[in-house]
């Protein structure tokens, strides 16, 4: 084998795992798609962000994402993709889950909201409940209540 031979088939091994590594990408960007709109979907119905059962592996899956993208920017990993068929796919599924993970804050920022509304209402029903039987005024002193005397006469 020469080395123009070797060196041809060293590109194509190289193209060939590149390839294996971007259809991996896809794949997992796939799966994170399919949890944040499972996700969205979730929070659609008005159910607390903490009782969502994707949110573990929404964050593992999340994590290798960003590590593979981290790589790619430090430079320690790339991601040639000479395939346009291939490259046009992995864009179209970041743009995917960009938009997804975009509803996805947003619906989460709104779930928070109504968990904060929700416990500050219950805050408050504590409050007045406390302050209704409270001996104590809002100084902190004891509260004088209004007591009625009157005199009884017995005959």
């Amino acid at each position: 084998m020469s080395v123009a031979q070797a060196n041809h088939q060293a590109t194509r091994t190289n193209a060939a795992n590149g390839d294996v590594r971007i259809k991996s990408l896809i794949g997992l960007i796939d799966v994170l798609i399919a949890l944040v709109a499972d996700e969205n979907a979730e929070l659609a119905k008005g159910l607390p962000a903490s009782r969502l059962k994707q949110v573990d592996e929404k964050n593992r899956l999340a994590e290798i994402f960003e590590r593979t993208v981290a790589e790619c920017a430090a430079g320690t990993a790339t991601l040639n993709v000479r395939d346009r068929i291939l490259r046009e796919q992995l864009l179209d599924r970041i743009f995917k889950l960009r938009a997804a993970m975009d509803e996805n804050l947003v619906r989460l920022r709104a779930a928070i909201e109504a968990s904060s509304r929700r416990i500050e209402a219950v805050m408050q029903a504590i409050r007045e409940q406390i302050a209704a039987v409270s001996p104590y005024g809002a100084s902190g002193r004891v509260a004088a209540h209004a007591v009625s005397s009157g005199t009884s006469r017995s005959v």
